[in-house]
């Protein structure tokens, strides 16, 4: 359903209407921040991902032809905006970067399942970021493989391989952690 709102929000904005922006806002950015940050690690960067994806979608002001999905296409600029600020950050390291270590950042988090919580995030940011993507998609957006498929460009046993190899190396980092599955 939000899908079809989004298509018309966008083909509404693309006739004019600027209060579709809005409304596009709304519909894709929580998903949108949540998917970058399982790239880039840090909620604030997330966003600012979230807003450079929109401002291309705006830009470009792309027509999709029949078949074509929104949500799919802003997905494909928001990880490819994603890579590029790795690949940025990789050559431009700052004392931000070392600050959480520096500072003992979550030392008054006590709280059983938020602990819990952060030790599987932990554990999703220590994967390689492509198990962490598919993880989230398949698991967290709850994407059909077919959609996974596109926005990974890689055919459907790839996808499962890559989803049983994640799951697997999750499993065992969580184990290390411990974690298991019968605590849930």
């Amino acid at each position: 359903m939000t899908e079809r709102k989004g298509e018309s929000s966008y083909r509404r904005f693309l006739e004019g209407d600027m209060n579709a922006v809005q409304e596009l806002v709304e519909i894709y950015s929580d998903s949108l921040v949540r998917f970058a940050y399982c790239y880039v690690k840090d909620s604030a960067i997330a966003e600012d991902i979230m807003e450079d994806a929109f401002a291309s979608l705006l830009a470009k002001r792309k027509r999709f032809q029949s078949g074509e999905n929104l949500r799919a296409y802003l997905y494909k600029i928001t990880r490819n905006k994603c890579i590029d600020y790795i690949r940025f950050r990789k050559r431009h390291l700052t004392l931000g970067d070392y600050e959480s270590v520096l500072v003992g950042a979550d030392l008054y988090e006590g709280v059983a399942e938020r602990a819990r919580n952060r030790t599987l995030y932990r554990c999703m940011n220590d994967l390689p970021p492509q198990y962490a993507e598919v993880l989230y998609l398949v698991y967290i957006e709850d994407r059909p493989i077919e959609q996974v498929c596109k926005l990974l460009k890689k055919t459907k046993k790839q996808v499962y391989n890559l989803l049983a190899r994640a799951k697997t190396s999750l499993k065992a980092l969580l184990i290390k952690e411990g974690i298991s599955y019968e605590d849930e």
